[in-house]
């Protein structure tokens, strides 16, 4: 005789069944030898006094007529109840067989048995415990993101909140169908609203329909969701949606062993304790504990383990709780039984790991018009722990899950993001290349809008945001990109994931400073009435150098006896003169002085007033062209602030106005600060001397340029900033645009008419934003990770800015500082050429002039004959030889000269 007790909670239904099946079945199977005197206590799941109370009154009543329990057979699910038969069995030292749910650590009172208990206090985990494992088997598979796992009173997930996707990087949510099936619709709204993609149910088949139906009236069976839908009923869907697909799992029945299950079902009525697979496992536990209780019995185990002192519940202290060694019920129950499973056999190892062998068969289900039109078989999965799924058709089975497409709100703002009507997405850039590469890692889709009012998002006095901040909050947008700054109010509304982009300051944006050249720039050194001094001073020095050479009777001509002896001889005539004062001024020099005193003493004069001249004119001239192009009135922020000529402001609304706004409002709290201190009558004379200034302490830079930008006028857009900055009369009068950093290099870079002004300021990172609290945080940190790993933003940044193909070749300024460009001195080398062709005019004036006009006053000898050959002859001029071979006799004036052959 085996003394059982069955424990049991309210509502479990088909283990009370179950076990009238097996008793049932054992009461007319006489081969087995069994009889079995069975107690039940059944409590409330939540009532753990209840059911304690009952156990120890069954317990106490075993004992008083001398029939211990040689078992307790453990049907409770979870909770109190649950806990208090495992505190109950432990303490006493009762052999348990349960049937609870959970896995390793989740049954308190059996988390830290001893070797010798294990042997005796044994869990298997039901199907219902087992199969919402394969939840986290298709979140593997299919590499779902979120998945919101809706569940009925036909399983307990309790314990599964943690456990289930523990260590799986997936958002999900754990929730009971709402029993008011009135609200499931409202349910279904809200797990939408947390961006609920993949929805998972668990329940009979009659709850299943309902939510379905319930999806159908939320229009949620579209490509952005998946259904995934799981029973341990055996039947089909059935649901009144006009057209969807669903992921359906259910038992499969183990040919090897549905004779077994078809004749007990019909014999004994185990057909009617449904779902079939729980009733299954409860006969098959019932039955093999039973076989494993009567072998022990058989082989003496009781005995030789002295299974004899039990304690009462009066008596129980934990001093002398009764152990119990080599009392190994689990091994007995891993013995193969003598009666074959009706089901599947069990797999026992420990606790929590241990269960029934069981398979579900997971199709596709396209239902139409309500109906089940047809399925497609994916393959089977085999219950247990691991990823244990087999797929005839992996293909089919990844296009079952939901397109994961994501909503992305952006402002155009190049290169970040251009407007491209001829791509698909409509859309390039840098952050287009950049979530594209985070999505082909992620495996999701999304599809991008403009922001409504084309700002990023700020905040205003009421604490209201607009832009992509309001949109992120107001659940219109899951993602937010471009050149989005991280500021602190904003982390305090949305999330951003790790910075993409490195540190992103301030800095100003102006008009190129357009540097005047000429071609005789070299001439505007000196003032105009400069040159003509100068040229006066020349005409008047040459003419008195003449006047004191001609009436000076030192001077050479005046004076040829003295000078005759003197290799060089030079009159000064007026020619002479002003070839002399023009070669001084050259480093060639002027050549032979007058010989006379006051000649020379001019000269010196003339060539100290020379000598000062070119050196004024070179280093001016140096100076001059340098200047010229290092002219830029603003080089920082403080010289903008310090000014009044040039306006500036950043684009209305934007991260540069708020700090602008905010660094005047703190340095006005500084004031107030400043001024409540130094006004406080509490104070001491020492500490009011201490405090007494001529001025305020404090810098008000910022208050004085946020009142300046305010009179200005903020420009809406980036366009308008421009326009403005263009239109500004040169660069040191019009309009500054103070702007993001990144903005502001690119303009430079793709136009020839604007320059960056001055050092960034006020640096922060450029990130993603995403909606408060979304998984896709850190799933995109991740992606960031890898990418920065593979170095691809350093690519996107060599595409968009250093190739970009709108960048343009422009010659700047600082190109120009080694030297003098050829606008400023090619006048010197028109002076060349004109000197040239003067030159040129000179020659040909030269030429006629002596051809023509002194032919007049030449007599040319041409009868005079030689009748002999090599006859030499004396010219009277010069006493030279004269052959008549070289050339004719002439005479002109009464003198003989030799005029060459023409």
């Amino acid at each position: 005789m085996i003394f059982l007790v069955f424990v049991n909670e309210e509502g479990n239904v088909v283990a009370d069944k179950a076990i009238n099946v097996v008793m049932n079945y054992i009461k007319k199977t006489t081969k087995l030898g069994l009889s079995v005197d069975l107690k039940r206590v059944v409590g409330n799941r939540t009532d753990s006094q209840n059911i304690l109370d009952s156990l120890c009154a069954t317990y106490q009543q075993m004992l008083d007529s001398n029939a211990p329990p040689h078992l307790v057979l453990d049907a409770t699910r979870t909770g109190s109840a649950s806990e208090t038969v495992k505190s109950f069995t432990l303490a006493l030292g009762l052999p348990t067989v349960s049937a609870s749910y959970g896995q390793q650590g989740d049954l308190k009172q059996w988390r830290n048995l001893q070797p010798n208990e294990e042997e005796y206090l044994v869990q298997i985990s039901p199907p219902g415990d087992i199969i919402p494992e394969i939840i986290r088997t298709l979140v593997l598979n299919q590499n779902i993101t979120n998945a919101a796992i809706l569940y009925d009173n036909a399983f307990v997930m309790d314990h599964k909140y943690k456990a289930l996707l523990q260590n799986v990087a997936t958002r999900h949510l754990i929730d009971e169908i709402n029993p008011d099936t009135s609200k499931i619709p409202e349910q279904l709204d809200s797990l939408v609203k947390l961006d609920m993609k993949n929805f998972f149910v668990l329940g009979d088949l009659d709850t299943i329909q309902i939510v379905l139906e319930s999806a159908e009236l939320r229009k949620l069976f579209n490509r952005m969701y998946a259904w995934h839908v799981l029973t341990k009923d055996a039947g089909d869907i059935k649901a009144s949606v006009p057209n969807a697909t669903v992921l359906f799992a259910k038992p499969l029945m183990n040919t090897r062993y549905q004779d077994r299950l078809r004749n007990i079902g019909n014999t004994y009525q185990l057909s009617n304790v449904l779902p079939e697979i729980d009733g299954s496992f409860y006969f098959d536990l019932a039955l093999t504990a039973f076989l494993a209780i009567k072998e022990m019995l058989l082989d003496g185990s009781w005995k030789r383990n002295n299974v004899t002192n039990f304690v009462t519940c009066d008596d129980y202290e934990p001093k002398n709780s009764p152990k119990r060694f080599n009392l190994n019920l689990r091994s007995y129950l891993q013995k193969e039984s003598p009666e074959p499973p009706t089901y599947g056999p069990f797999s026992i190892t420990k606790n929590g790991l241990s269960y029934m062998e069981f398979s579900m068969f997971l199709t596709a289900v396209y239902v139409r018009s309500s109906a089940s039109d047809k399925s497609l078989s994916f393959g089977v999965w085999h219950a247990g722990f691991d990823n244990n799924l087999t797929l005839t058709t992996p293909k089919d089975m990844k296009n079952n899950t939901a397109n994961v497409v994501y909503r992305v709100v952006a402002v155009v703002q190049k290169p970040f993001i251009y407007r491209d009507d001829n791509l698909p997405k409509k859309f390039k850039g840098y952050c287009i290349d950049l979530i594209d590469e985070i999505a082909n890692i992620l495996q999701f889709d999304y599809e991008i809008v403009e922001v409504g009012d084309g700002k990023f998002g700020n905040m205003d006095e009421n604490g209201n945001w607009n832009g992509i901040i309001k949109d992120l909050i107001d659940k219109k947008a899951d993602i937010g990109l471009g050149s989005l700054s991280v500021m602190a109010e904003r982390e305090n509304v949305i999330d951003f994931t790790m910075p993409y982009y490195d540190l992103v300051g301030i800095t100003i944006l102006m008009k190129l400073p357009e540097i005047p050249t000429s071609l005789f720039k070299f001439l505007t050194v000196l003032e105009n009435e400069v040159w003509l001094c100068i040229l006066a001073a020349y005409f008047f020095t040459s003419f008195l150098m003449w006047v004191f050479d001609r009436w000076s009777p030192y001077s050479y001509q005046n004076n040829r006896q003295k000078y005759k002896d003197d290799e060089e001889k030079r009159e000064f005539n007026l020619k002479e003169c002003l070839w002399f004062c023009m070669t001084s001024l050259t480093p060639q020099g002027g050549g032979e002085a007058p010989k006379n005193l006051s000649g020379r003493l001019v000269a010196a004069i003339w060539w100290l007033f020379g000598f000062i001249i070119i050196a004024s004119y070179t280093a001016n001239l140096a100076a001059f062209l340098t200047v010229s192009r290092l002219d830029t009135p603003i080089e920082s922020l403080d010289d903008l602030s310090k000014q009044y000529k040039i306006q500036y402001a950043p684009i209305n609304s934007s991260s540069t106005m708020t700090y602008f706004q905010r660094m005047a409002d703190i340095e006005e709290r500084f004031y107030e600060i400043w001024k409540d201190i130094s006004l406080n009558d509490s104070l001491s004379d020492v500490e009011r001397v201490k405090l007494a200034v001529w001025d305020y302490p404090v810098s008000d830079k910022y208050t004085k340029m946020w009142q300046a930008m305010r009179e200005t006028g903020f420009p809406d857009n980036l366009e308008g900033a421009l326009n403005r900055v263009r239109d500004s009369k040169s660069s040191a009068e019009g309009f500054a645009y103070l702007g993001d950093a990144t903005d502001i290099r690119y303009l430079e870079a793709t136009s020839c008419d604007l320059t960056v002004v001055g050092e960034e300021f006020s640096r922060k990172p450029y990130a993603i934003a995403v909606q408060q609290g979304s998984p896709l945080k850190d799933q995109f940190n991740k992606a960031i990770l890898q990418l920065l790993n593979r170095r691809e933003l350093e690519r996107l940044k060599e595409k968009w800015w250093n190739k970009n193909p709108e960048k343009k070749q422009c010659e700047k300024a600082d190109e120009q500082q080694d030297g003098i460009s050829i606008q400023n001195i090619g006048g010197v080398f028109i002076v060349i050429f004109v000197g040239i062709g003067l030159a040129c005019v000179t020659l040909a004036f030269e030429y006629w002039w002596y051809k023509y006009r002194k032919n007049s006053s030449v007599t040319n000898i041409a009868g005079v004959q030689r009748q002999y050959t090599g006859l030499d002859m004396l010219s009277k001029q010069t006493g030279e030889r004269f052959n008549e071979n070289e050339g004719e006799l002439a005479l002109k004036s009464g003198k003989m000269y030799i005029k060459p052959r023409q």
